[in-house]
Formats: C-alpha cells, sequence, structure tokens
C-alpha cells in the first residue's frame, strides 16, 4: 500500500520499495463495525506517542538493521543477551506523553525482526527469556494506563526468521509456523494485560508475504519480479487473518484496529509526513510519522524546531485526523533528552491552545496555503500559518459570526458580509508558529459543510 511503501522504501532494496505500490488496491474499505462511540475517544484524542524499541536499539541504526545489512538471524539474535536496559521505566515513557499532551501511545510488541518484549511461552526469543528477563509489554501497560492514557500495541505478523515469509508456497511448513506464532502471540496479547485500545498491525497482508514479489517458473527464468499493479498474491498460504479478527473481536470487542493485516479497519494509516494527503472526515485516519531519524534509535538525532511539529498536527488535524509521533529509546530504555524537551515543549503549546485540537473536527474551512481550520461545538478555530495578504479571507457560510478571537493574543478585526468573513490582524500581533483565530457562530459548526478557501 501507498502509506506502507512510504515506512520501508527508505530501508528495502530500490525493487522492493516499487512493489510496495501494488499493495495498494489490497486496503480492505473502512469499516468502523463496533459502532462510532468506540471510535470517539480515540478521535477526540487527536495525538498519540509511537515508541519503537528493541534489540535493533543496540546497533543503533534503525529498526530495520537486521534486513538492510542482511544480519544472519543467529549472529544478530545475539543480540538479546545484551539486551538489559537496567534504565527503563515504562513511567517515565508515560508521564513523557502526558508531558506532551498526548492522549494515548502504541508500543513495539515485536517487530519484523521476531524479537517479542512480552513472555511467550517456550519461545526463547523474548525479552523475558534472555538478559533483561522482564515484561516490557506489561510493565508499559500497567504505566499508560495509570497515567490515564490509551493503551495501544502494534504488532507484526510477519518475521524475518521465518523463509516461509519470504518464500510461502516453497516453505509452506515455516510459512505455516509464523503463522501459528502469529495466532499465538495475539491470543497472548489480547488475553494477559487488561483492556487494550488500539492494535496497530505492521506488513501483515497477503501481499507483503515475499516483499510483494512472486517467484516465476522456467519461462521467467525462475526471478523474483514485482508483483503488477492491483495483482494480489494468489498462493496457497493464508494468514488465517478472519480468526484472528473473531478472536480479538471476541476478546476485545472495543479495540481499535488499523488496516494492515487484510483485516475490517478501524482506522486508516498514512505514514510519513509526505503522506499528509487530503481532508478526509468519512473515514477515521492517523498519520505517524518519526520525531527524529527512522522509528527505531539512532543516536544523536536531533528534533526540528518546535514550529515543525506544532504547524504538522494542525495540517493533520485541520484534515480531520489523528498524529502518532514516533519516538526510538535508547538500548538503555531512555528516550534522548534533546527529544524529550521538544515533545515537552509540544505539550506547553497544547496546554494554551488544545481547545482548538483536542475533541475538534476537521473544517469546515479546508486546508489550504493559509493553514487549516477545526471546529468545536459553535466554534471555529482558524489556524493561520501564513498570511498570504495583510487579511485573511473567508468564504462565505450559512452561518452568523457572533464575535472572533485572537486565541494567540492581539485584537483580532472581522467583518462578515454575502462575500465571506475577512480577518485583520497586525502583523505584530501575528503568532509566528500559528495565529489562531477562534469564530463563535450562532449555531453548530458541524451543521456547516466543508468549503475551500481560495
Amino acid at each position: 500500500m501507498k502509506t506502507v511503501c512510504k515506512r520501508y522504501a527508505r530501508r528495502l532494496r530500490a525493487a522492493c520499495a516499487v512493489v510496495a505500490l501494488g499493495v495498494a488496491m489490497m486496503a480492505p474499505t473502512a469499516a468502523v463495525a463496533a459502532g462510532q462511540d468506540r471510535v470517539d475517544w480515540w478521535r477526540e484524542a487527536r495525538f498519540g506517542m509511537f515508541v519503537h524499541w528493541g534489540l535493533y536499539a543496540i546497533p543503533g541504526r534503525g529498526e530495520w538493521v537486521q534486513w538492510n545489512e542482511q544480519i544472519p538471524v543467529d549472529q544478530y539474535a545475539k543480540l538479546a543477551q545484551q539486551f538489559n536496559p537496567t534504565a527503563f521505566d515504562a513511567n517515565a515513557w508515560a508521564g513523557l506523553a502526558k508531558s506532551a499532551g498526548m492522549k494515548y501511545m502504541v508500543f513495539t510488541s515485536r517487530h519484523h525482526d521476531g524479537f517479542a518484549m512480552f513472555d511467550d511461552g517456550a519461545n526463547p526469543f523474548t525479552s523475558v527469556t534472555t538478559a533483561a528477563q522482564r515484561d516490557f509489554v506489561g510493565e508499559y501497560v500497567k504505566a499508560a494506563r495509570q497515567a490515564g492514557l490509551g493503551v495501544g500495541l502494534y504488532y507484526s505478523p510477519l518475521d524475518w526468521r521465518y523463509p516461509g515469509f519470504f518464500f510461502p508456497d516453497l516453505q509452506r511448513a515455516s510459512a505455516e509456523a509464523m503463522r501459528e506464532q502469529y495466532h499465538r502471540q495475539m491470543k497472548a496479547l489480547l488475553s494477559n494485560y487488561g483492556k487494550i485500545d488500539v492494535l496497530w498491525f505492521d506488513g501483515g497482508e497477503a501481499d507483503w508475504l515475499s516483499f510483494g514479489g512472486d517467484w516465476g517458473g522456467a519461462e521467467a527464468g525462475a526471478n523474483w519480479v514485482k508483483r503488477p499493479w492491483g495483482k494480489h498474491y494468489k498462493g496457497g498460504f493464508d494468514w488465517g487473518h478472519q480468526q484472528v479478527y473473531e478472536m480479538l473481536r471476541r476478546q476485545q470487542p472495543d479495540i481499535l484496529i488499523n488496516g494492515r493485516a487484510d483485516m475490517r479497519e478501524d482506522f486508516h494509516s498514512r505514514e510519513g509526513e509526505g503522506a499528509l494527503g487530503a481532508f478526509d472526515n468519512q473515514k477515521p485516519w492517523e498519520l505517524c510519522s518519526t520525531i527524529a531519524g527512522a522509528w527505531g534509535y539512532q543516536p544523536g538525532m536531533v528534533p526540528r524546531p518546535l514550529e515543525h511539529y506544532i504547524r504538522l498536527l494542525v495540517n493533520v488535524v485541520g484534515r480531520d485526523g489523528n498524529l502518532l509521533l514516533n519516538v526510538g529509546p535508547g538500548p538503555d530504555g531512555r528516550i534522548d533528552a534533546v527529544q524529550a524537551q521538544r515533545l515537552r515543549e509540544i505539550g506547553g503549546w497544547l496546554g494554551k491552545y488544545g481547545n482548538s485540537i483536542y475533541a475538534t473536527r476537521g473544517g469546515p474551512f479546508l486546508p489550504g496555503d493559509y493553514g487549516a481550520s477545526t471546529h468545536h461545538g459553535n466554534t471555529i478555530y482558524v489556524h493561520v500559518l501564513k498570511w498570504v495578504q495583510d487579511k485573511l479571507v473567508l468564504p462565505a457560510i450559512p452561518a452568523k459570526v457572533l464575535r472572533a478571537t485572537a486565541l494567540t493574543g492581539g485584537a483580532v478585526q472581522w467583518k462578515q458580509d454575502g462575500q465571506g468573513i475577512a480577518l485583520t490582524l497586525p502583523a505584530a500581533q501575528r503568532d509566528a508558529i500559528d495565529t489562531i483565530v477562534a469564530l463563535e457562530l450562532d449555531g453548530p459548526a458541524s451543521a456547516l459543510n466543508t468549503v475551500a478557501v481560495p
């Protein structure tokens, strides 16, 4: 899928990056099957923390280091005996997320390298049975829940240790063993940690088997070839996603899932800032991005200025989406101080202006060069990120503006007539990051249709 490509293209060989585009046709249609109330809390949250952390933090070259550098499975597995993060403190993670103004977290319970951050019975490749001897999923879930945050788990059904992922038909027994692990671990994650709010799948689509390619027969020279656009895996292996879906709905009826495992999604994933995309208030969606560098730990990665993240958050929420911002803790379990400081700065901004973000919906003024808008109740929040002219002229709406207030300071002048709504604020009173003007209407803003700003 396109969003998956953006995540993987930086890490896969060029051929695999191209192949990823072919998965787009496989994405299931969004279906908020259990009712709007299940999704409402998540939409109101608007901002969450993604955490990528595992063995890959030790080499510090990103979460795809094993694949990118083709590190043999046995050699990579030795990292588990070095992974003993005595400085890890799940409460510190949760506290940082709260101070950043985040309302939920998503933690990597197992990435593509196969190392489980939880107990998996007789499976020796886990944080419980190796050097750390700790259930990091359990510690994280407890801390996030105590902090009042939504609890999310990332999980990858694919596992690079199994040849069956690359050759699902030739290595059928291996593929089936990988599937058995997936079902077994899903049962454990859904059963052993109480209520889980979000399940964030990655790499579980059938079209990602063999990285989206097919192995041709004699006529094709037995070469690996990318699967053409719109063509899907037609081999005999099946992930058994339907059984997992039925199990998760039985055990966690209110859980929200994304669409990366060929099952009905509650929200759609857009990945990377380049996938920001268009306004969409018809189906729930989320943009995930990193605060600095790769998803997994890289030393010395410095975040961008505060302005960048505030504008990103505004542009996401103004398009009616959520932002999931990733951090990659180091091998000792601590988040880089400079990244933590930037997160706290974001939280400081949200402490002042969070009412224009939390529990809002995007629109009615569509995003454009000027910025974006959100609304809640009878109020429209106009986020002016760029003053193209001395004044901002918004299109006419079938509602009366009762008053206009500049939340970020200054006295806004406004005029409403049949041509639209004109907003003026002296240059010296405009906020350097985001000038927020609250328009109080004589009726609910949700009743208005979306309209483009010229």
